[in-house]
């Protein structure tokens, strides 16, 4: 399999045309819930889980019809060719909506094609990667997923003071345009087999999704169950510090929402710049290290953010623009000592997420990848539903004690890593102990 870095960069269009749309679709649908159709703040939290419950039921199967699918362009890009058109059609009409009904048929569209194209899109790394680089060319892709997220809000922020519409045409745009950069630079592989004895040939039946859940969770290794268990206390986790940080801030920290999601940014922004190097760390390393190096950093950070007081966490480092917080009115803003802290948690956070999907799709065939692909989504998107809930739980059964999720995210963190130490298989192959791929017999 001949590999590139550059054509990497450039499927990471299509990653990049994904993080676009739904960082204007968190940052401004919430607000035209809330002013322009007057809802509940329930009923908004309730409509917002609604892309990860689409999420959760569409993407495993089209990663396993994916898989499937057999046309002269190749079996991912014709989801990629019809879902995206519908998805930048139905996301520059949200703005216009003036009727709620018209509102969420036009939402109910966007998340419905949307989740129609993400797991093929994904799923084209590892067809195109060879499996000792996949953990470098995942950093790549969420690199450009990262500068996609930082676009949707830095520009879609500024766009939407001149008019609430232009962030949702500048998605719409860039989502078109990265969907035809994937088309015409990314071609798939014809022959889906790696060159190994051991790969299944791609004209044998493949089993079901569901199929491929059971085989992985009734294998005696149980290297796949460990994985797949391990993204799912993680990311129960993630969601903890995601959903509730700026009420963390607000209510614990004694500073402002504003403040709070500013103070937070710095998560996700080293997340994205170390998400390169981690892939590339990993490779030497072993991904399994990585992410359990990845785990005990940001179960250590949390912990420090739950033992330490406010007014220690609030301690001012150095000036830093942008991302820094004023700790006074009208003062300079400065890196707080939480600042740091969630910049090693970003670091962190690198290790984890960028080398996982590389580890689950190392535990099948190139014939299976879009079908663990969406096992992959399974188990990260059924967190993402259950985490806020749980999480919300606790706090409300502590007496609105928002420091409560700086004591789970970590507690989560390390069950994920109790799993993750007992996984033997999903390294690169060259890494690989002597095992054979999942559906196969000696």
């Amino acid at each position: 399999m001949k590999f590139s870095y550059g054509k990497i960069f450039l499927l990471g269009f299509g990653f990049f045309g994904v993080s676009v749309i739904w960082g204007v679709y968190n940052a401004f649908v919430p607000i035209f819930l809330a002013n322009k159709f007057h809802l509940a703040p329930a009923f908004i939290g309730f409509f917002m889980t609604l892309d990860n419950i689409a999420a959760l039921f569409i993407q495993p199967p089209v990663g396993a019809w994916s898989d499937r699918l057999r046309t002269p362009i190749g079996r991912r890009l014709p989801f990629i060719l019809i879902g995206a058109p519908i998805t930048a059609l139905a996301f520059g009409l949200i703005p216009l909506a003036s009727a709620l009904p018209l509102f969420v048929a036009c939402t109910s569209t966007l998340l419905l094609s949307a989740a129609l194209w993400r797991t093929p899109v994904v799923a084209l790394m590892p067809d195109i990667t060879p499996s000792e680089k996949r953990s470098q060319a995942n950093g790549i892709i969420n690199f450009m997923g990262g500068i996609g997220t930082i676009i949707a809000l830095q520009t879609g922020g500024m766009l939407y003071r001149l008019s609430p519409a232009f962030p949702f045409w500048l998605g719409s745009v860039l989502v078109v345009i990265a969907a035809l950069i994937v088309f015409l630079f990314v071609k798939e592989p014809k022959d889906y087999t790696r060159n190994s004895p051991l790969d299944l040939e791609i004209n044998e039946p493949q089993p079901s999704m569901i199929d491929s859940l059971r085989e992985v969770l009734n294998d005696e290794d149980k290297s796949g169950a460990r994985i797949l268990f391990a993204i799912f206390f993680w990311f129960l986790g993630y969601s903890a510090v995601e959903t509730f940080f700026t009420l963390y801030a607000q209510e614990h920290l004694g500073i402002n929402a504003g403040d709070g999601a500013t103070l937070l940014s710095v998560f996700p922004l080293f997340f994205v710049l170390f998400a390169i190097p981690s892939g590339f760390i990993a490779a030497r390393i072993g991904r399994r290290v990585a992410i359990s190096i990845g785990l005990i950093v940001v179960s250590i950070i949390l912990a420090f953010f739950y033992i330490l007081p406010a007014n220690t966490l609030l301690a001012p480092i150095s000036p830093l623009p942008l991302v820094g917080i004023p700790l006074t009115e009208g003062g300079p803003r400065m890196l707080t000592m939480a600042g740091v802290m969630l910049i090693f948690g970003g670091v962190g956070w690198a290790f984890v997420n960028i080398n996982s999907l590389p580890m689950v799709v190392e535990l099948t065939t190139a014939a299976r990848l879009g079908t663990f692909t969406g096992l992959y989504y399974l188990f990260s998107t059924l967190s993402a539903i259950v985490g806020p809930n749980v999480n919300g739980w606790a706090i409300q059964l502590t007496g609105n004690n928002y420091n409560v999720i700086m004591l789970m995210a970590p507690f989560f963190m390390l069950a994920a890593l109790v799993l993750m130490l007992g996984v033997r298989r999903g390294e690169a192959a060259a890494r690989q102990p002597n095992t054979l791929p999942l559906g196969h017999e000696a």
